[in-house]
């Protein structure tokens, strides 16, 4: 799954709350680089409209009134493997990527909508998610914290942060430049990030989704 070099990235946007799908509409269109191509407002209106390849990445509300997005986003991924997926609630759902079929796993991310306060979260996710990179909602992760007797909790303080920034689907270079410290350094917390957590890091396994989902897997909200 990669991001398209030979034109902007293609999003189609499946929200039933016609004042935030305006937003979420104005926000992509206003970066040059995304391009919006369909908006919907219910499950049946985007099985209409995005037939494979319509769209790069989808930005979909997980309660529609005629069904559930996380379901309508399998049956897409399904006919489009290539499919970016970015489910977005209004209330903490992010533990339902851990139920995702092993087959679609890849390339999902989770957006808050009471914690999405700022346009470049968004636009970051929804590159992510095309990308084939799983990102999960900064403000919640914040919050999170290693279940006791976990992999994720024998990870030091600066691991967990790496763990923690990958999670969010920031690249190597975005970590280095967030935590300010060298690309190498970062590569070398990665890889005993996966170690301790016992992940194959060959890249065909795509070990980056894997680290996310276990992070979400092994923490609780900070008590």
């Amino acid at each position: 799954m990669s991001i398209p070099a030979d034109g902007p990235l293609r999003v189609a946007i499946v929200e039933d709350q016609p004042l935030f799908r305006s937003m979420l509409q104005r926000t992509v269109a206003e970066d040059p680089a995304l391009l919006v191509v369909a908006t919907c407002a219910s499950v049946s209106e985007a099985r209409q409209a995005l037939r494979p390849r319509v769209a790069d990445v989808v930005v979909l509300d997980i309660d529609l009134p005629d069904g559930n997005g996380i379901a309508l986003g399998v049956q897409l991924r399904r006919a489009q493997p290539g499919l970016g997926v970015l489910l977005l609630s209004a209330h903490d759902a992010m533990d339902l990527l851990l139920d995702l079929p092993r087959d679609v796993a890849h390339g999902w991310g989770y957006l808050s909508k009471t914690s999405m306060t700022d346009e470049a979260t968004l636009l970051d996710a929804v590159r992510a998610a095309a990308a084939g990179r799983t990102v999960l909602d900064p403000a919640l992760l914040e919050r999170m914290t290693p279940r006791h007797g976990s992999a994720v909790a024998q990870l030091t303080q600066r691991q967990f942060e790496v763990l923690r920034l990958l999670a969010q689907g920031l690249s190597n270079a975005g970590i280095a430049e967030r935590l300010g410290i060298t690309e190498k350094s970062v590569q070398n917390h990665v890889y005993a990030v996966y170690g301790t957590l016992g992940i194959d890091a060959d890249p065909a396994r795509n070990p980056r989704v894997s680290a996310a989902l276990r992070l979400l897997e092994e923490t609780g909200p900070a008590l």
